[in-house]
């Protein structure tokens, strides 16, 4: 059968439900019984992109984050683990607006014709799901396109979102002076482990954690690598909890971090109890908020995106004092409108670092914190991260410290680098960054929540 044909005969396999499509921040997300069609052509797409970008290997991830188990959604991760570039966006839109086999088979060789594309040339796909059970369709949609258009794929099964960013990036840095990590799932685990255990420096983590897994992928994945945390080194107390996985219809029900946020209260189960220091992620490990019932006074307090962003903003900042580096490198928090005015004034006022605010969606907030050498994003939500230019990881391997204090400055920010997944919000990543600063501070929760008083 020619290319077109395979094509053809794959769509006919997988027929799209007709209505408008349209790919947002999130990719394309839905009830999971209109997505078989979409992610046959999302295929499609992931394969013209890797052939466009010299056969590098391109991401698609199929989840729908913090929706319901009836949601999916599939997105295409670009090969530095970063979201697919906007102009990308309308060609998805295009190839899944295909109104017939026919027609779709057209517009994938009219998309290759404009964008001068060589159809022959080698691709290569890597994907992943989360544990929602509809995800084996829709990986079973993606395999047949990707076969359909002669491209090398990888399926990694069951994986967090913030994962799959990496396992892109890792594999199209491998064996570069760039390197991102080894290509494997234990090679994330690994590099996050090592990393936690350089930045501690032997201090203590005093209480317990206590993580609400959103009933998702995240918790299958965090006992996974707590194996990976030497207990010796780094004595690390963590209670799972809302990490049934085997049950599909409780996924993100009354529990993670969309909840928590949403309701301004902890989960209902476990019971909460007070003092005890807590965290949720969401359905694929993307987001994190902390709380805690102030064993003081009873009330719940929550630590949100805004809150991570300031600790991270100034601990790093201090950091980059101590390192000499100040004058040198630019740091910078980037924001959405909906961050609370305390948090923006706090950086601005207290922390003394510029913010920039942008439209909502991590795609935007990404852009914009990549023009910084050291730049903090997250939303609200409790989504970001930390981006560090080539320069600035430059700068703390290679400055010769005048002091000892200088030395371990630039040796804590060089394993912040590892420790902080810069292609993507992650959950695990930014709670072990949270429990860094919290134990090099000697805080509580209540000392965290100190720092500021959020607006009304």
């Amino acid at each position: 059968m020619s290319h077109n044909e395979q094509i053809i005969a794959g769509s006919a396999k997988h027929p799209i439900v007709p209505q408008h499509y349209r790919y947002g921040t999130a990719g394309f997300r839905m009830k999971a019984d209109l997505l078989e069609g979409v992610t046959y052509r999302v295929g499609l797409l992931a394969a013209l992109r890797s052939r466009k970008l010299n056969s590098q290997a391109i991401g698609v991830m199929i989840t729908a984050s913090h929706n319901p188990a009836i949601d999916n959604g599939v997105k295409i991760v670009d090969p530095m683990g970063d979201m697919l570039e906007q102009e990308w966006e309308r060609y998805a839109t295009a190839l899944v607006n295909a109104p017939s086999d026919k027609d779709l088979a057209k517009i994938y060789n009219a998309l290759a014709t404009d964008l001068k594309i060589d159809l022959e040339a080698p691709a290569k796909v890597i994907y992943g799901r989360d544990t929602r059970p509809s995800g084996h369709t829709l990986v079973t949609a993606l395999a047949d396109a990707l076969d359909a258009t002669n491209t090398e794929h990888v399926d990694y099964k069951i994986l967090t979102t913030p994962q799959l960013h990496y396992l892109v990036r890792a594999t199209n840095s491998e064996g570069t002076p760039a390197s991102y990590g080894e290509v494997s799932e234990v090679g994330y685990y690994k590099k996050l482990a090592e990393a936690f255990v350089r930045t501690m420096k032997g201090k203590r983590i005093p209480q317990v954690l206590q993580v609400d897994c959103a009933n998702g992928v995240g918790g299958p994945k965090l006992k996974e690598f707590l194996k990976h945390v030497p207990q010796d080194k780094v004595p690390f107390e963590v209670q799972v909890v809302n990490d049934d996985v085997l049950r599909p219809e409780v996924l993100n029900l009354d529990s993670g971090a969309d909840y928590v946020k949403t309701k301004q209260r902890a989960p209902p189960i476990p019971k909460p109890q007070p003092g005890l220091r807590c965290c949720s992620l969401d359905g694929d490990a993307d987001r994190l908020i902390y709380y805690w019932l102030d064993p003081e006074t009873n009330v719940f307090v929550m630590l949100d995106g805004d809150r991570i962003s300031s600790l991270a903003a100034s601990f790093i900042g201090d950091l980059v004092e101590s390192a000499g580096l100040r004058d040198e490198l630019r740091i910078g928090v980037v924001q959405t409108a909906y961050a609370n005015g305390a948090s923006t004034h706090y950086i601005t006022q207290h922390l003394k670092l510029p913010v920039i605010c942008t439209p909502t969606g991590v795609k935007h907030l990404h852009h914009v914190a990549q023009g910084f050498d050291v730049g903090v994003y997250f939303e609200a939500n409790g989504h970001g991260t930390v981006l560090f230019s080539p320069d600035a990881i430059n700068a703390f391997k290679k400055t010769t410290p005048q002091s000892p204090a200088q030395k371990e400055a630039l040796d804590t920010l060089a394993a912040l680098t590892d420790l902080i997944n810069q292609t993507v919000g992650d959950a695990i990543s930014d709670m072990l960054l949270v429990e860094v600063i919290l134990a090099h501070k000697n805080w509580n929760l209540r000392d965290w929540a100190l720092t500021y008083q959020d607006l009304p």
